[in-house]
Protein backbone atom coordinates (compact mmCIF):
# COMPACT_ATOMS: atom_id res chain seq x y z
CA UNK A 1 0.00 0.00 0.00
CA UNK A 2 1.43 3.44 -0.91
CA UNK A 3 2.51 5.72 1.89
CA UNK A 4 2.03 9.48 2.09
CA UNK A 5 4.90 11.77 1.11
CA UNK A 6 5.96 14.47 3.59
CA UNK A 7 3.72 16.89 1.65
CA UNK A 8 0.69 14.58 1.37
CA UNK A 9 -1.40 16.38 3.98
CA UNK A 10 -1.18 19.61 1.97
CA UNK A 11 -1.53 18.05 -1.49
CA UNK A 12 -4.49 15.89 -0.42
CA UNK A 13 -6.46 18.96 0.64
CA UNK A 14 -5.93 20.52 -2.81
CA UNK A 15 -6.64 17.41 -4.93
CA UNK A 16 -10.27 17.94 -5.95
CA UNK A 17 -9.97 15.47 -8.85
CA UNK A 18 -9.26 12.56 -6.46
CA UNK A 19 -6.85 11.28 -9.14
CA UNK A 20 -3.89 9.65 -7.43
CA UNK A 21 -1.21 7.21 -8.46
CA UNK A 22 1.45 5.22 -6.71
CA UNK A 23 4.96 6.46 -7.49
CA UNK A 24 7.87 4.72 -5.79
CA UNK A 25 5.54 3.60 -3.03
CA UNK A 26 4.09 7.07 -2.35
CA UNK A 27 0.68 8.56 -3.06
CA UNK A 28 1.12 11.26 -5.68
CA UNK A 29 -1.37 13.55 -7.38
CA UNK A 30 -2.03 12.89 -11.08
CA UNK A 31 -3.91 16.17 -11.42
CA UNK A 32 -5.38 18.50 -8.84
CA UNK A 33 -8.45 19.48 -10.81
CA UNK A 34 -10.77 17.55 -13.12
CA UNK A 35 -9.56 19.70 -16.01
CA UNK A 36 -5.83 20.31 -16.43
CA UNK A 37 -6.24 23.90 -17.67
CA UNK A 38 -5.57 25.72 -14.37
CA UNK A 39 -2.46 23.63 -13.68
CA UNK A 40 -1.22 24.16 -17.24
CA UNK A 41 -1.67 27.94 -16.89
CA UNK A 42 0.06 27.99 -13.49
CA UNK A 43 3.16 26.40 -14.98
CA UNK A 44 3.04 28.55 -18.14
CA UNK A 45 2.22 31.91 -16.57
CA UNK A 46 3.04 31.69 -12.87
CA UNK A 47 4.35 28.95 -10.60
CA UNK A 48 3.34 25.34 -10.31
CA UNK A 49 4.47 22.92 -7.62
CA UNK A 50 5.08 19.19 -8.00
CA UNK A 51 5.84 16.90 -5.07
CA UNK A 52 8.87 14.97 -6.35
CA UNK A 53 9.70 13.40 -3.00
CA UNK A 54 9.23 9.90 -4.46
CA UNK A 55 12.31 10.34 -6.68
CA UNK A 56 15.05 7.98 -5.58
CA UNK A 57 18.01 9.92 -4.19
CA UNK A 58 21.48 8.48 -3.68
CA UNK A 59 24.41 10.26 -2.09
CA UNK A 60 27.73 8.96 -3.40
CA UNK A 61 30.54 10.05 -1.10
CA UNK A 62 34.27 9.38 -1.06
CA UNK A 63 37.55 9.94 -2.90
CA UNK A 64 36.42 7.75 -5.84
CA UNK A 65 32.83 9.04 -6.03
CA UNK A 66 33.45 10.90 -9.33
CA UNK A 67 35.28 7.90 -10.79
CA UNK A 68 32.43 5.56 -9.85
CA UNK A 69 29.78 7.85 -11.32
CA UNK A 70 31.85 8.36 -14.48
CA UNK A 71 32.05 4.57 -14.81
CA UNK A 72 28.33 3.88 -14.37
CA UNK A 73 26.79 6.87 -16.19
CA UNK A 74 27.17 8.38 -19.64
CA UNK A 75 28.91 11.52 -18.35
CA UNK A 76 32.46 12.39 -17.30
CA UNK A 77 31.59 13.41 -13.75
CA UNK A 78 35.22 14.44 -13.07
CA UNK A 79 34.50 17.67 -15.00
CA UNK A 80 31.41 18.56 -12.94
CA UNK A 81 32.18 21.52 -10.68
CA UNK A 82 30.92 21.92 -7.11
CA UNK A 83 27.50 23.60 -7.19
CA UNK A 84 26.64 22.27 -10.66
CA UNK A 85 24.16 19.64 -11.81
CA UNK A 86 24.07 17.51 -14.97
CA UNK A 87 21.35 15.53 -16.62
CA UNK A 88 22.54 12.02 -17.47
CA UNK A 89 21.55 8.42 -17.99
CA UNK A 90 23.00 5.00 -17.31
CA UNK A 91 22.94 1.95 -19.52
CA UNK A 92 23.29 -1.79 -19.36
CA UNK A 93 26.25 -3.61 -20.94
CA UNK A 94 24.53 -3.48 -24.35
CA UNK A 95 24.03 0.28 -24.22
CA UNK A 96 20.29 0.14 -23.48
CA UNK A 97 19.19 2.99 -21.21
CA UNK A 98 18.22 1.75 -17.77
CA UNK A 99 17.17 5.11 -16.30
CA UNK A 100 17.98 8.81 -16.32
CA UNK A 101 18.21 11.52 -13.71
CA UNK A 102 20.37 14.31 -12.43
CA UNK A 103 23.68 14.35 -10.60
CA UNK A 104 24.62 17.28 -8.38
CA UNK A 105 28.11 17.87 -7.05
CA UNK A 106 27.50 18.91 -3.45
CA UNK A 107 31.22 19.23 -2.62
CA UNK A 108 34.53 17.77 -3.84
CA UNK A 109 33.74 14.19 -2.80
CA UNK A 110 29.93 14.30 -2.37
CA UNK A 111 27.44 13.79 -5.20
CA UNK A 112 23.66 13.34 -5.25
CA UNK A 113 22.11 11.19 -7.99
CA UNK A 114 18.35 11.13 -8.62
CA UNK A 115 16.47 8.33 -10.37
CA UNK A 116 12.87 7.40 -11.17
CA UNK A 117 13.48 3.72 -10.45
CA UNK A 118 15.34 2.10 -7.53
CA UNK A 119 19.03 1.87 -8.43
CA UNK A 120 20.82 1.18 -5.15
CA UNK A 121 21.63 -2.47 -5.82
CA UNK A 122 22.72 -1.71 -9.39
CA UNK A 123 25.03 1.09 -8.18
CA UNK A 124 26.34 -1.08 -5.34
CA UNK A 125 27.04 -3.97 -7.71
CA UNK A 126 29.26 -1.71 -9.85
CA UNK A 127 31.05 -0.03 -6.94
CA UNK A 128 33.60 -2.81 -6.25
CA UNK A 129 37.12 -1.41 -6.27
CA UNK A 130 36.00 2.21 -5.75
CA UNK A 131 36.58 4.09 -2.49
CA UNK A 132 33.06 5.47 -2.40
CA UNK A 133 30.03 4.94 -0.22
CA UNK A 134 26.50 4.85 -1.68
CA UNK A 135 23.78 6.03 0.70
CA UNK A 136 20.09 5.74 -0.17
CA UNK A 137 18.70 9.06 1.09
CA UNK A 138 15.34 8.67 -0.65
CA UNK A 139 13.24 8.42 2.49
CA UNK A 140 15.23 11.13 4.30
CA UNK A 141 14.95 13.89 1.69
CA UNK A 142 11.64 15.45 0.66
CA UNK A 143 11.60 17.43 -2.56
CA UNK A 144 9.39 19.92 -4.35
CA UNK A 145 9.73 21.15 -7.92
CA UNK A 146 8.63 24.78 -8.21
CA UNK A 147 8.45 25.59 -11.89
CA UNK A 148 7.24 28.38 -14.12
CA UNK A 149 8.23 31.96 -14.95
CA UNK A 150 7.59 33.29 -11.42
CA UNK A 151 9.07 30.33 -9.52
CA UNK A 152 12.28 32.14 -8.60
CA UNK A 153 10.33 35.03 -7.03
CA UNK A 154 8.24 32.58 -4.99
CA UNK A 155 11.34 30.80 -3.68
CA UNK A 156 13.16 34.09 -2.93
CA UNK A 157 10.36 34.97 -0.50
CA UNK A 158 11.29 32.10 1.86
CA UNK A 159 14.99 31.43 1.38
CA UNK A 160 18.27 33.08 2.28
CA UNK A 161 19.94 31.93 -0.96
CA UNK A 162 21.07 34.35 -3.67
CA UNK A 163 19.02 32.95 -6.54
CA UNK A 164 19.65 35.85 -8.94
CA UNK A 165 23.13 34.42 -9.62
CA UNK A 166 22.09 30.76 -9.66
CA UNK A 167 22.69 29.62 -13.23
CA UNK A 168 20.68 26.97 -15.07
CA UNK A 169 21.70 23.55 -13.73
CA UNK A 170 23.25 25.17 -10.67
CA UNK A 171 22.88 24.02 -7.07
CA UNK A 172 23.22 25.92 -3.82
CA UNK A 173 22.84 25.23 -0.11
CA UNK A 174 20.02 27.25 1.41
CA UNK A 175 17.80 27.70 4.41
CA UNK A 176 14.13 27.68 3.49
CA UNK A 177 11.98 29.01 6.33
CA UNK A 178 14.77 27.90 8.66
CA UNK A 179 15.09 24.40 7.18
CA UNK A 180 18.47 23.40 5.68
CA UNK A 181 18.34 22.13 2.11
CA UNK A 182 19.63 22.35 -1.43
CA UNK A 183 18.06 24.34 -4.26
CA UNK A 184 18.81 23.27 -7.81
CA UNK A 185 17.81 25.11 -10.97
CA UNK A 186 17.03 22.01 -12.99
CA UNK A 187 13.35 22.24 -13.92
CA UNK A 188 12.25 21.43 -17.43
CA UNK A 189 8.44 21.47 -17.21
CA UNK A 190 7.00 23.61 -20.00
Amino acid sequence: MPKPSPFHERTAALCTSYRWKSWAGCYTVCSYDICHEREYNAFRQGTGVIDVSPLYKYDIIGPDAAALLSRVTTRNIHTLKVGRVVYLCWTDDDGKIIDDGTCARIDDTHFRLTAAEPMFHWLDRHSAGFDAKIIDTSSQLAALALQGPTARKVIEDFTDADLKNLKFFGATHAKMNGIEGVITRTGYTG
